[in-house]
């Protein structure tokens, strides 16, 4: 699932380099010999892409070099004349200065053989712009570490660089370094002896240092709890302490921990259990994590916690290792990979952790066995992570691990478990770069799935996508969008088992980091205002419909959509093979209309920083990829299945194929996803259903969808029927049981294309309507209080009387309805009396 891939390799980078410039040591037939892995050593990586190494060179020297990710240029950096131990070095941002820590052995006058020479740590600061003067900084028995900061680029601030020096005596100093400029290229360090030096933490248990925000984190006891802090270094020698926080677990470990302040090849291995496994880590959206793994209670349990400052809770996870496995020996490796943080033990597990959206499980993947396997991947202990880097110390690698879109594609079409098709969901689309064959690949997959679990995953995918393209055109958004359709999901995923709980003890930057505490209410309100309030939308989409709200409503509303219908034609022009948005759906119409104005209402009153014009434009946009994702979605199964303008013939139902009863059934889920989160649909989306339905389906099952409100009979699907199906029993039963369903508005629009009965009876029923709306109320009641009758008539009573109030109504004013031309009091009545028998069961007697 996770690839790792090389940025840099010391034998394919540096060794052809070094036998080029002749810098490694000669073979007796005088060339320069290749140097080995164990020679040629990675110390550290600067912020900039730096590496820094040091291989064996000339004469028994020691030699550091600088390997520039960018240019992929290598370049000598300083030369010791004998052979030394470099424990630490960094370089600072000018390449000026170097800061190096050597192990040197000093005896005690005494034969060798009888005692052990003693380890003394020297912190040495070395002019190398050009080589000059070398000045000690400290000189102590334990481990010293050595970090430039880099903190600014401005040319003003290249008097003076920043130096951070860290010793196992708990003890991290900050040390202001001014230098000045002699002949114009001289870079000279101004009053060495008097550097100015400062304390910034002492007494710490563990330490981190983030390279690529320029952050120290560090851990101290204070009352046996475990406190993390971490400063904020600025330029020009400020820096700030911005957070103070209890991690809530006892301090029990004994042994000192630095973690990304290089690597020592020289330093013993630790035993896990001695010092703590704990590291934080930063992404580009603001997430901040604090990954570490809990004492070992249980050979066959690990247990790791995951503190997510940015969001203001702690998840605590349990993974039982199979009792047939011996216990497990390795320690938790905590990896960076952007939206998501991976723990790893080799042939054990590997769990992808959802830090940017951590509310559900079901957003994380959690993998076992063959899957969790990560290539290539040495021995753990020799395997650091550095930041959002991987170094491989033996083999001489950096590695940046990266999700493979492949094995993800390969995992989600394999998976059965709902809680890895969620996850794989979730992290194909949200957190995968905009990959058309990617989207390809999981319309395919959805296509394949059962009713039941597919419109969920539909939801996902299409709410997901929305997500990733709005926050990628701003992210100032990213709190306030639904990025899922579950607000809850309480199923377990098998082998983890996972507890939440809130945090609260902040201080420092406390608003920031609980902000995303309240996107969660946002996230909820969105969802009660776009996708829960399912009834009130309908209503009012019908009420605009029918015409029975205001004109000037109903006009801002409408024109609004027709804006954002203009804009999808626009932009997609002529890639779509399949007729959306080609005929006027004043539902579809009103829903958009109204979405875009409930969206902009919610933007405004959540972020009253947002301008009214870039709402407008994030709405819009919104709304504009809500139904392109529709469109490519409808327009991939189309494609996947080999559908062209013939399945939408309703003349040669009998010529219907699989492929078509397929098609069909993946509409259908869209449907149900969709209205299910009360989104609009392009307009012609139901046309487009109803008439594959009408292929697919017996007439007995279509009206029952129909009736379920399922399918919807659309003017241009019932005008299209009435031209296509000729007066046959079987056609003319279907034109009836479909006329008698579409909605009254539709049937008097298109009643006058059908020469039938029924559409007769419609023409008449319309016509009475109007003209008795016409009638006043005083003149109903005295008409419809005259009895007068002759007992000789034996004519039908309700339609005499009836068809004598039209007579007096039309010698009182003219035909409202004159432009049909046919409509009469004598038509109204035999419309009528056909309709009565018919109702009756009379017609053929």
């Amino acid at each position: 699932m996770l690839d790792l891939k090389c940025l840099f390799d010391s034998q394919s980078e540096v060794a052809p380099w070094l036998l080029e410039e002749k810098r490694t040591p000669l073979s007796d037939h005088g060339e320069a010999t290749s140097p080995s892995r164990t020679d040629l050593q990675i110390v550290n990586v600067e912020k900039d892409g730096s590496v820094l190494f040091t291989w064996k060179g000339t004469k028994g020297s020691t030699c550091i070099g600088l390997y520039d990710l960018h240019k992929k240029e290598n370049k000598l950096l300083y030369n010791f004349d004998g052979e030394v131990s470099v424990m630490s070095c960094s370089v600072n941002m000018e390449r000026t200065l170097l800061a190096v820590s050597i192990l040197q052995f000093v005896g005690r006058g005494l034969p060798s053989e009888m005692f052990r020479p003693v380890a003394r740590c020297l912190a040495l600061l070395i002019e190398i712009y050009p080589v000059n003067h070398t000045k000690v900084l400290k000189a102590i028995d334990p481990n010293v570490k050595v970090q430039f900061l880099y903190q600014d680029s401005n040319p003003k601030l290249l008097s003076e660089s920043h130096l951070l020096i860290i010793s196992e005596e708990r003890c991290i100093e900050h040390v202001c370094i001014k230098v000045v400029i002699e002949e114009g290229y001289r870079v000279m360090i101004k009053n060495p002896d008097h550097l100015i030096k400062e304390i910034v933490a002492e007494d710490f248990l563990w330490a981190q240092w983030d390279a690529e925000t320029q952050k120290l984190y560090y851990i101290v006891k204070k009352k046996s709890n475990a406190v993390l802090m971490y400063i904020q270094f600025y330029p020009e020698r400020s820096n700030k302490v911005l957070i103070s926080f209890s991690l809530g677990f006892l301090s029990t470990v004994t042994k000192l921990r630095l973690v990304n302040f290089g690597y020592n090849h020289f330093q013993e291995e630790q035993e896990s259990n001695e010092s703590l496994n704990l590291q934080v880590f930063t992404n580009h959206a603001g997430a901040l994590s604090v990954c570490y793994s809990h004492p070992v209670q249980d050979e066959e349990e690990f247990v790791y916690s995951l503190i997510l400052l940015h969001d203001g809770c702690r998840k605590t996870f349990r993974v039982s290792l199979e009792k047939s496995k011996c216990a497990c020996e390795s320690e938790l490796a905590f990896i960076n990979i952007g939206y998501y943080i991976a723990v790893y033990v080799p042939g054990y597990f590997l769990h992808l952790i959802n830090v940017q959206h951590p509310h559900l499980v079901c957003h994380s993947l959690f993998l076992s066995g063959e899957d969790a396997k990560v290539k290539p991947w040495n021995h753990q202990r020799c395997t650091l992570s550095l930041s959002d880097l991987l170094l491989d110390c033996d083999l001489g690698k950096i590695y940046k691990a990266e999700l493979n879109p492949l094995s993800l594609m390969l995992f989600l079409r394999d998976s059965k478990l709902t809680c890895h098709q969620l996850a794989a969901m979730h992290c194909a689309v949200l957190h995968l770069q905009d990959n058309s064959e990617v989207e390809s690949q999981i319309i395919h997959w959805l296509c394949g799935l059962s009713a039941s679990s597919c419109s969920n995953l539909v939801q996902e995918f299409v709410l997901g996508t929305l997500y990733r393209k709005a926050i990628s055109e701003t992210n100032a958004i990213a709190k306030l969008l639904p990025y899922t359709s579950l607000l809850n999901w309480k199923e377990e995923i098998p082998g983890v088992t996972c507890t939440t709980e809130e945090i609260l003890q902040f201080a420092g930057e406390k608003k920031e980091m609980m902000s995303n505490a309240e996107s969660l209410k946002n996230l909820e309100s969105l969802h009660n205002a776009l996708h829960a309030n399912n009834s009130l939308i309908r209503i009012k989409a019908k009420l605009f419909s029918e015409m029975k709200l205001d004109a000037r409503a109903k006009r801002n509303v409408v024109e609004n959509a027709k804006m954002i219908l203009s804009k999808m034609n626009t932009r997609s022009p002529g890639e779509h093979m399949i007729p959306f948005s080609q005929e006027e759906d004043c539902q579809q119409m009103v829903l958009i209309g109204l979405m875009s104005e409930l969206l902009k209402d919610y933007l405004q009153k959540c972020d009253h920083s947002l301008k009214e014009k870039i709402i407008d434009k994030i709405v819009n946009n919104y709304v504009v990829n809500l139904l392109e994702c529709i469109w490519i979605i409808v327009d991939a199964i189309w494609r996947n299945y080999g559908l062209n303008a013939h399945s939408l013939c309703l003349s040669n139902r009998e010529k219907v194929n699989s492929a078509e009863f397929v098609v069909f059934h993946m509409m259908t889920c869209v449907l149900q996803a969709v209205e299910g989160l009360s989104l609009p649909l392009p307009p012609g989306y139901h046309t487009l259903h109803i008439l594959l339905g009408a292929r697919c389906l017996p007439l007995h099952t279509l009206l029952h969808y129909i009736d379920l409100g399922m399918l919807h009979p659309t003017e241009q699907f019932v005008t299209k029927l009435l031209e296509e199906f000729d007066n046959s029993e079987i056609n003319e039963r279907f034109k009836f049981s479909i006329m008698a369903r579409i909605p009254e508005i539709v049937g008097q629009k298109i009643c006058c294309l059908w020469d039938h009965p029924v559409s007769s009876s419609r023409i008449a029923r319309n016509y009475v309507e109007t003209l008795l709306k016409k009638l006043p109320t005083q003149q109903k009641s005295t008409c419809f209080s005259r009895r007068e009758q002759t007992p000789s008539q034996t004519e039908f009573l309700p339609l005499a009387y009836l068809a004598r109030i039209l007579t007096e109504l039309e010698d009182q004013a003219s035909n409202p309805l004159e432009k049909q031309g046919n409509v009469d009091v004598k038509f109204v009545e035999e419309a009528a009396l056909k309709q009565t028998l018919i109702l009756l069961g009379l017609e053929n007697k």
